[in-house]
């Protein structure tokens, strides 16, 4: 059973594209559902801890599988 409603893959993508394309992708979805987000950037830590601060998204956990950061993100309405 998948956690996340949307899954968005910015692999490969630098500041600021990730954070960009997930504001992009929580445009088209409803409040309360979760987007999955995986990025290799090694900034994207800190810039999706800014981006829910400032935006009232909930970042509901993020961890790290190799080099890749995941994210999961709850919209806010």
């Amino acid at each position: 059973m998948q956690d996340f409603d949307q899954d968005l893959d910015v692999r490969g993508l630098n500041c600021p594209l990730p954070i960009l394309k997930t504001k992009k992708q929580l445009v088209t979805m409803q409040p309360g559902q979760i987007l999955r987000v995986r990025a290799t950037d090694p900034h994207s830590v800190i810039d999706f801890i800014a981006f829910c601060e400032k935006t009232g998204h909930e970042l509901v956990d993020r961890h790290e599988e190799g080099d890749e950061f995941h994210f999961r993100l709850r919209k806010q309405g």
